[in-house]
């Protein structure tokens, strides 16, 4: 049985009823991506839109979480909401850049700046349902 050398920690708040702050803590990859996951979906299931992941404190992530990252932005993305990347390390923020991650899944240098984006969206003419 594996056990990884560093664990993930995956601290959940809600700076708002339906925005959820992950501030994620460890090596982000094959060994805790499940575990980053199912955070995820359980802040999917209770009605939250917006996912702000703070990874400051993620020296490593590979295919696996940037997989997950992207399955919650496509998810987010049709309730419609949206799903900000805070302040990555440099060797991950490197890895979202040479991927295109980050072009996709805003980046953001703080809790604050993600949330003005957040704000922006909401703001943002929505388009009119065909009839």
């Amino acid at each position: 049985m594996h056990i990884a050398q560093d664990p993930l920690s995956v601290e959940v708040t809600l700076p708002r009823e339906d925005v959820a702050l992950l501030t994620v803590e460890g090596y982000l990859d094959v060994d805790t991506a499940t575990e980053f996951q199912h955070h995820l979906a359980n802040q999917l299931h209770h009605g939250r839109r917006h996912f702000l992941l703070d990874l400051t404190a993620v020296p490593f992530m590979d295919s696996s979480g940037m997989n997950i990252i992207l399955r919650v932005y496509q998810e987010a993305r049709d309730l419609p909401g949206s799903v900000h990347i805070i302040s990555p390390a440099p060797a991950v923020r490197r890895i979202l850049d040479l991927t295109g991650v980050s072009i996709t899944v805003p980046v953001s240098e703080s809790v604050e700046e993600a949330l003005e984006r957040v704000d922006g969206l909401a703001k943002a003419p929505e388009a009119e349902p065909e009839s």
